[in-house]
């Protein structure tokens, strides 16, 4: 009897060790997930605006993070600066061109670790109908239950400099700055079963 219970909490703590070595599946919040740009406007202010989140998918590998990826649709219809006017036009074919190219994308190719919370994430960005590498240098704020959805939760924070003219966006530059600081927040959750 005593082996037939050594055996069983040696099968139970190795299908623990199993489960948690595997990839973890999380679906993000748009709620909770913030895709921030901003730019220099002739010198006088940097202005933000939001692309907010319409779905994404992360898969965090925490024993192996070079197997996570992300995949993340940004529709530009959600775009708020806080200011309708220039809403309005940077979804005009001299910006966005939102009518013809509704949505921003990004895939990810690679998952670099710089350190246990710290990556390169590397994959292909597509603006206005151009992919293009580009790489976010994330971090890794907290992965454990959240406490209120009851679920396994993750959350990162990602920036990276982009130049937009890259993308066939080159208006006004250098007037208004072809650089643009990107910065990101998220929180995702294990989908309930």
């Amino acid at each position: 009897m005593r082996m037939f219970r050594h055996l069983l909490i040696v099968g139970l703590l190795g299908a623990a060790v199993t489960a948690q070595a595997d990839p973890v599946s999380y679906k993000m919040d748009p709620g909770h997930t913030m895709v921030l740009f901003s730019w220099n406007h002739f010198g006088y202010s940097n202005p933000t605006a939001n692309l907010g989140l319409g779905a994404g998918t992360l898969v965090f590998d925490q024993q192996d993070p070079a197997k996570s990826s992300v995949d993340v649709t940004l529709p530009l219809s959600d775009l708020d600066t806080h200011v309708p006017a220039l809403d309005k036009h940077l979804k005009e074919a001299d910006f966005f061109d939102a009518a013809k190219y509704p949505t921003v994308t990004f895939k990810s190719t690679s998952v670099v670790p710089v350190d246990g919370t710290h990556f390169k994430v590397t994959g292909d960005l597509t603006v206005h109908g151009v992919t293009k590498p580009v790489t976010l240098d994330a971090t890794l704020n907290k992965v454990g239950p959240h406490p209120m959805m009851k679920v396994q939760a993750i959350g990162f924070d990602a920036t990276a400099t982009l130049k937009r003219s890259d993308f066939g966006m080159g208006a006004y530059v250098p007037m208004v700055s072809d650089e643009i600081q990107v910065r990101i927040t998220t929180e995702a959750e294990v989908p309930k079963q």
